[in-house]
């Protein structure tokens, strides 16, 4: 009954199943493993940023570059502000309104963006409040320059001027004739009764689309090896059958062997 299992067409499937299994397995344990490592680097970077608002703020200049080892960290530097823009479209506990971004003129020639706080509503510079004259040093969470799909930066250009979609040196540099740092500050508290904008985990150590198309093709890859068996299993029962009805003279005509001359 079961020789047909010894057949040139069957040792080829059999050999594509005991293949395809274990790839499957092996390609559904990776995605997983790409996924806790996702989910791993998010618990990390959340404890960091967590971690960061107790312990001594460091010079700024001692925490550069802007990595997921300094991101959340505490800094301070020194220097007098500068322009001022207005960042749109940023939610804050729920409500929407906007960050306002000033310059702060550091010693080391370059100048350090500077969220002094969130106001709620449209963007307007004439309910901003000035920035403090003179000589300040601000202390705050270090952030990396944001990028376009990054929470709450957009794209979209063709703001009016004084407001800037995201915060990093290549959006800012074309705005204010500064030379400026690859990174900026958010302040611990915030400035002339603003609220104080909350740092936040490094791009690329959440748990983001991404992290969840992993988890998706996890499942995919384990379905495939589900899918092989049933498929074996079923052309196994096939086979069985129609072993069967050979035996019983019930041969289809299309499987019938066609007869001697």
């Amino acid at each position: 009954m079961y020789r047909f299992l010894l057949t040139p067409r069957w040792w080829g499937i059999n050999v594509f199943v005991l293949l395809a299994i274990p790839f499957c397995i092996f390609m559904g344990s990776w995605q997983l493993g790409r996924f806790e490592d996702r989910v791993q680097d998010h618990r990390a970077a959340t404890e960091q940023v967590a971690a960061g608002r107790d312990e001594a703020a460091r010079p700024l200049d001692s925490m550069l570059p802007v990595d997921k080892s300094t991101a959340g960290r505490r800094v301070t530097a020194s220097g007098r502000y500068g322009e001022q823009l207005l960042v749109p479209g940023r939610e804050l506990d729920g409500r929407r309104g906007f960050y306002v971004l000033t310059l702060l003129r550091t010693g080391s020639g370059k100048a350090l963006p500077v969220v002094r706080g969130w106001l709620p509503g449209a963007a307007d510079a004439a309910k901003t409040p000035a920035p403090p004259a003179g000589e300040v040093t601000v202390t705050g969470a270090l952030q990396a320059s944001e990028a376009p799909g990054d929470d709450g930066v957009s794209a979209r250009g063709g703001l009016p001027a004084g407001q800037t979609a995201a915060i990093s040196s290549a959006s800012l540099v074309n705005l204010v004739p500064y030379r400026l740092y690859d990174a900026w500050v958010t302040l611990d508290k915030g400035d002339a009764g603003m609220k104080a904008v909350p740092a936040r985990a490094p791009s690329g150590s959440g748990l983001d689309l991404k992290a969840f198309q992993n988890l998706g093709y996890t499942g995919e890859w384990f379905v495939f090896a589900g899918f092989v068996v049933f498929m074996w299993f079923r052309l196994l029962r096939r086979e069985i059958e129609f072993q069967r009805d050979a035996a019983l003279g019930l041969v289809p005509e299309d499987r019938a062997p066609v007869p001697s001359a």
